[in-house]
């Protein structure tokens, strides 16, 4: 796929312009989204980034226009489960609402930043040396047997990683926000605010989301133009996409089955396709190897789809379900408890009505202070 240099140039400056517009029509004025503001704007990204695909798939054919949309859903899979991660920094920090939409855009945007040198860097050791798919391969199938044993039900903690709490040291930091600012100055004194720790804090987790993000697409399109473009769509409408789904995400609890067998079945895509590319002297006397035929860009797309479909409606069906039996335990608990006698009975210890009970009779049935009464 040969793209012009004016093609890089243009798409590069209308995703600046992009992430410049969000900035200044949405994240320049401290406020916490409505649910309709992030429905809306969450659905014009995801149409420009279909857009550009159907661009794609039109003027590059469809074999670079599957790779794309396969490229961008498995990103934008990936993205939603580091939500889960976010979700644990915000409430670390204790970000204000009406904050986090300017924590989440810097951080997006240094993302993008750091994803395209990794990406520049991944393309041109794949450019040099073929065995590259190994390690990517095997890296992809490790991290989809962590996803597979992780456990989503039990309670997370953010744990601050160690070029954060050298930030810390390093760095004068209040201990309260001071509106939307990064820094302030206090005594004469510059201090940076807990909004720029937790910005760096979003910024450097996502060093670890890159790590099994850009070899995956690596694994499903070898063409630097389309992992750039299918990383930065899948950032851009992210920002909208945690506040429409941030009450959803602990609904999504098979989301983790699902990552993992989309990251494993990259995984075994591309040893195969290191194997077809093989030029390792201690694997088949440094021969191809095509026992295996390569995973064609259509199945690959369909494997993603029908496996993220499975695993939304899965959880789904399992949250509802959970939600049906927790009520039921509580209606339970909140009925009153049932009588132990039978109609026209009375309880052991208790009188039946127009009975003198024992307080107002003695054994042989003579009112108690009888005695003591006079008579007419």
């Amino acid at each position: 796929m040969d793209v012009p240099f004016w093609v890089w140039a243009i798409t590069i400056a209308a995703i600046v312009g992009m992430i410049v517009f969000d900035f200044v029509g949405h994240v320049r004025t401290p406020h916490a989204p409505s649910l309709r503001e992030a429905a809306t704007w969450s659905a014009v990204y995801v149409a420009l980034a279909i857009l550009f695909g159907v661009g794609v798939w039109i003027f590059a054919g469809g074999q670079y226009g599957g790779e794309y949309f396969a490229g961008y859903i498995t990103e934008k899979s990936l993205s939603v489960d580091n939500l889960f991660v976010f979700v644990l920094i915000m409430a670390s920090f204790a970000v204000p609402r009406e904050l986090q939409q300017k924590v989440l855009l810097f951080g997006i945007a240094f993302a993008l930043a750091l994803r395209t040198i990794f990406i520049f860097l991944g393309a041109a050791a794949i450019e040099n040396f073929s065995w590259v798919f190994y390690l990517f391969g095997a890296f992809l199938i490790y991290t989809a047997v962590v996803q597979a044993r992780a456990n989503s039900d039990e309670d997370e903690e953010f744990q601050e990683n160690g070029f954060l709490r050298l930030v810390r040291r390093v760095v004068p930091t209040t201990e309260e926000y001071h509106s939307d600012r990064m820094t302030t100055k206090l005594d004469g004194k510059r201090y940076i605010t807990p909004l720029a720790i937790a910005l760096v804090a979003i910024g450097s987790a996502d060093i670890l989301f890159a790590v099994d993000s850009i070899p995956a697409i690596f694994g499903l399109t070898e063409e630097t133009f389309l992992v750039f473009t299918a990383n930065a769509f899948s950032l851009l409408g992210l920002r909208q996409l945690f506040f429409l789904i941030d009450g959803l995400l602990d609904r999504l609890v098979y989301l983790h089955y699902g990552l993992a067998v989309i990251l494993g079945f990259i995984g075994i895509k591309l040893l195969i396709h290191a194997l077809h590319e093989n030029e390792l002297p201690f694997i088949n006397g440094g021969e191809h190897v095509t026992v295996v035929p390569e995973v064609p860009t259509w199945l690959s797309l369909a494997v993603i789809v029908v496996t993220l479909l499975v695993t939304t409606v899965a959880s789904l069906a399992r949250s509802r379900r959970d939600e049906r039996e927790a009520a039921a335990r509580a209606a339970t608990t909140d009925r009153p408890a049932p009588a132990d006698t039978a109609p026209g009975t009375t309880a052991p210890g208790t009188t039946a009505p127009g009975t003198p009970g024992p307080d107002a009779a003695g054994q042989d049935g003579v009112p108690a202070g009888g005695a003591g009464r006079g008579t007419s």
